[in-house]
């Protein structure tokens, strides 16, 4: 059952905010890289997306929270599902959280995958967010970003200010760990998954 629904867009830090999550016990987390070279998770995210099933104590079975795309397409159907789960709103500049997302996520869409699975999941996504939330309008950078904005309105409109958290990954561990009620920890809040790092792991999957 899922405790914690991140409501932000992906390159918002949301591969941070999960590292976080998990460290603090809210583990395991899902994220769209759980739908990397994973056939039962595309199996899963299908009968979603394609076909309309939304059974989401099936999607999420074994999953304490998650964030990032997919599940961020669903938010208002998740957060309705799961009225005890906190929600976390990761924020960011629209322009350059579109600046990243165009130059990491959307570039990384138009390469075209070799194999059966990554053809497969690039079409989930490209239904999903591309032409999804994005309408296929993704390169229309002010279109893009009256999206972001009405989307981050939309949460702060909807969610009761309660159960709310808005969260920049530079603030560290202190107001999550207020927010989740659990002590900080004595390390380094998780930071992973800027625009170079995104960009060397995409080489390298071209590599293999």
């Amino acid at each position: 059952m899922l405790e914690v629904i991140g409501a932000g867009y992906g390159r918002t830090g949301t591969l941070s905010l999960k590292l976080a999550l998990e460290r603090l016990g809210f583990g395991p987390c899902h994220h769209m890289i759980e739908l990397i070279d994973d056939p039962e998770q595309i199996d899963r995210w299908a009968r979603v997306i394609e076909d309309g099933d939304r059974d989401w104590d099936d999607v999420y079975r074994g999953y304490r929270a998650t964030v990032d795309w997919p599940g961020v397409a669903f938010w208002r159907e998740l957060v309705a599902h799961y009225p005890d789960a906190k929600v976390i709103l990761t924020v960011r500049d629209p322009r350059s959280w579109y600046e990243s997302a165009r130059d990491s996520i959307y570039r990384a869409s138009s390469i075209h995958p070799d194999d059966p699975l990554g053809l497969r999941r690039r079409r989930l996504v490209h239904r999903l967010v591309w032409e999804g939330d994005f309408g296929g309008r993704f390169e229309d950078a002010e279109h893009t970003m009256a999206v972001f904005t009405e989307h981050y309105d939309a949460v702060r409109r909807e969610v009761p200010a309660g159960r709310l958290l808005e969260f920049g990954v530079r603030q560290g561990w202190e107001p999550l760990c207020g927010f989740l009620g659990v002590p900080v920890p004595g390390e380094p809040f998780p930071r992973t998954n800027d625009r170079r790092e995104f960009a060397e792991r995409i080489a390298q999957r071209q590599g293999r």
